[in-house]
């Protein structure tokens, strides 16, 4: 039996904290093991588990009492069964002495102590196959360094806290470096694509130099893409491929990506009668030019602006016959931030995990679009193009929001004034926002706890408060654990919302109704 305190994570996820990793393991593997149908996500982290449904099919309440009664029977966590990965390890790293004489060991020392350990990944996060593995036979409390480094390179080992890990790509990171790995630690395309998955075993094996690549095992499945149907002629500020999503994978440090305004790409995508989850260019503040090489059907929905078709003005919210050798051009926005390019049939990309999405953050899916490219279109059409517009439709409101909050985990890490000032205050879009989150300027918001948080699950939505007091929402591309305290959770509903806020654009948040 472990006990686990049930803490909120906004209107569609909930945290089930305990008090040792020990306990995390433990619990994670009983929900694991008794998961209903409904729960998208379980994401272990340092004291926490985090559990995200589909409320359409798991209502809130239900998540909640059958989480709670698992952790109640959870027993000890079990080892994995499976034999451990080996990783080939050049114990040659930038920190090694440094962080020896930190420890009071000579540098041989701390090789021979990490290489003889037997480690096991307790969670994941950071970037996608990022494993953090723990040991008891590992004694150390390594600090982070003071300024973390800008540059991390694929494959580099290290330490921080009392955690080993690898970096699966190049990064930013302050984790003290021990030496380097060839292992190929995260294979968007393996059937198993984390090298390092949660409850898995490791060892690490000194060598001279880096000789041999451990992949991830399992078949893959190649797609033929389509035919170039368009080329991009201008990309504007920043031109992506998005679909909704990849759901069920932020226990292996994937984000969930996708579209930011999902209701845009869904009416883009109906427009044409193309299923609501098709591929759709994702244009951020405008400045698309792009020429077809063939006969195609295009609509746009989301952020306004002009939308000319061969140098003439067309509607958005519209599907127009786009005629091979015709220039279009979605011009740059008058009102909103991000409109959504569609073609009948959907758009083709590389997919990864199950999605056409293109995640910047952790380098998944197509690149971000150049002038040049030549894009496909698949055959996904399943209705015929509508005779009329399906409903109204009017340009963006980007002067002012007013989004809806949840509670978040964390609110009593807050004093009573910050939690009025919260809601009371007009925020600020600030220019820092992308796809990864959404810093917004304002008062400080004074925390009356100054300890370090154990990294824990985050959702898009959650409001982290760094040191600054000034919050930050994150979005589809933000991690999926964190080290910063959540005051509260923009709703899903929102989150659309939120996806057309420009730099500038004032905020102001109210109290979800609770549901049900």
């Amino acid at each position: 039996m472990v006990s686990a305190r049930l803490l909120p994570m906004g209107e569609r996820a909930f945290l089930l904290e305990t008090t040792s990793l020990d306990d995390v393991l433990a619990v994670h593997a009983a929900l694991r093991e008794t998961r209903p149908e409904g729960v998208a996500d379980l994401v272990p982290a340092a004291r926490t588990v985090l559990v995200r449904i589909d409320p359409q099919v798991l209502p809130l309440a239900a998540a909640r009492s059958w989480a709670v009664a698992a952790a109640d029977a959870a027993g000890p966590a079990r080892a994995e069964d499976a034999p451990p990965v080996e990783l080939a390890v050049v114990y040659d790293g930038a920190d090694l002495s440094e962080t020896a004489a930190l420890l009071d060991v000579s540098p041989e020392a701390l090789v021979r102590r990490h290489a003889a350990a037997s480690w096991r990944v307790a969670f994941t996060g950071f970037a996608p196959g990022f494993g953090y593995l723990v040991s008891d036979d590992w004694p150390y409390d390594v600090p982070r360094l003071d300024s973390p480094r800008t540059r991390v390179p694929a494959g580099a080992v290290g330490l921080a806290g009392g955690f080993s890990g690898a970096y699966p790509r190049d990064t930013p990171g302050g984790w003290r470096l021990m030496g380097a790995t060839d292992a190929v630690l995260f294979d968007p395309d393996a059937s198993s694509p984390a090298l390092l998955a949660p409850g898995g075993r490791v060892t690490f094996r000194p060598v001279d130099a880096l000789d041999t690549v451990v992949v991830a095992s399992g078949a893959r499945t190649v797609e033929r893409a389509a035919a170039p149907a368009f080329e991009v002629l201008e990309s504007g500020l920043l031109a992506t491929l998005q679909d909704l999503g990849r759901d069920g994978a932020a226990s292996l440090g994937v984000a969930r990506s996708g579209a930011l305004d999902r209701a845009a790409l869904r009416t883009a995508n109906r427009l044409l009668g193309n299923p609501e989850s098709a591929g759709a260019i994702e244009i951020t503040m405008g400045g698309f030019r792009a020429v077809a090489r063939t006969d195609l059907w295009f609509a746009v929905a989301g952020a306004w602006g002009p939308v000319r078709l061969g140098g003439h003005e067309v509607d958005p919210y519209e599907a127009h016959a786009w005629p091979a050798g015709t220039e279009l051009h979605v011009d740059w926005f008058a009102h909103g931030a991000r409109a959504y390019l569609a073609v009948r049939g959907g758009l083709d990309g590389r997919a990864a995990l199950g999605s056409r999405s293109t995640d910047l953050l952790a380098g998944l899916g197509p690149a971000a679009l150049k002038a040049g490219d030549l894009i496909g279109v698949r055959d996904e059409a399943s209705a015929p193009v509508p005779v009329a517009p399906l409903a109204p439709w009017g340009a963006p409101h980007d002067d002012e929001l007013t989004l809806e909050l949840a509670p978040g985990p964390r609110a009593d890490w807050f004093s009573p004034t910050a939690l009025a000032s919260l809601f009371e205050s007009v925020w600020i879009v600030s220019s820092q926002a992308d796809r990864v989150g959404a810093r917004l300027d304002g008062p400080a918001l004074e925390r009356t706890r100054g300890d370090e948080l154990p990294s824990e699950g985050m959702v898009p939505g959650a409001l982290q408060v760094p040191p600054s007091g000034r919050p930050t929402v994150l979005l589809a591309d933000g991690p999926v654990t964190g080290g910063y305290p959540v005051i509260a959770v923009v709703t899903d509903a929102s989150l659309d919302l939120l996806a057309q806020a420009r730099a500038g654009t004032h905020i102001r948040f109210r109290h979800a109704r609770a549901p049900g």
